[in-house]
């Protein structure tokens, strides 16, 4: 059994990553949606809202409070599957709360890529409001993450994989990484294990 925790910035690749594993029929479980469906309940639209209703739940039930929140939801998954997915990982208490949960048997993967290349993702991918329609700037969005403690939470990292190439590159490498560990990602030079994964 792995649960296979996924963080990065926004568009450095999450999205496609857990695309991957749908493929594989590796169940996701998608951080963000607890957030948009806490948005829906307050009556708030989550392509607006999202950032400051993150906000507000870690300040309501604390800064753990989305990885509990999505703690069931993991279990669920591992009922029928040997490995599950998550996407979304904002912060270092996150990781702590997925490890004390799941030991040995999680595993931290962060997916990085500079900052124009996220941007041109973003543009492309045309999910967020823009700034004009009331959205973030991505500038904002970084720092809005790494406040979170996204950047404490990539340096905790098992498995660091730069996502620059092709999508299908990339695609490849998750395929990779999900269906045979690690190791079997050792000699690729885009990608850093961390002590005791290689």
């Amino acid at each position: 059994m792995t649960v296979f925790g996924i963080v990065g910035l926004p568009g450095s690749g999450k999205s496609e990553a857990a695309a991957v594993a749908r493929e594989l029929d590796v169940p996701v479980v998608t951080m963000g949606d607890v957030i948009r469906g806490a948005c829906r309940d307050r009556g708030l639209d989550p392509a607006t809202h999202h950032g400051e209703v993150a906000k507000a739940l870690r300040a309501e039930n604390g800064p753990a409070a989305i990885a509990e929140a999505s703690l069931p939801h993991i279990e669920d998954g591992l009922e029928d599957s040997e490995h599950v997915v998550v996407d979304g990982i904002r912060s270092d208490v996150e990781v702590e709360r997925f490890q004390a949960a799941f030991g040995g048997d999680f595993l931290l993967v962060s997916v990085e890529a500079p900052f124009e290349t996220r941007a041109d993702r973003l543009d492309l991918r045309g999910r967020d409001a823009s700034v004009e329609d009331g959205g973030e700037s991505l500038q904002d969005r970084d720092e809005r993450e790494l406040g979170f403690g996204m950047g404490e939470a990539m340096e905790m990292a098992d498995v660091t994989i730069t996502n620059t190439g092709s999508l299908a590159d990339f695609q490849e490498r998750i395929e990779t990484l999900l269906t045979d560990g690690p190791s079997a990602l050792a000699d690729d030079e885009r990608v850093e294990l961390a002590e005791g994964n290689a």
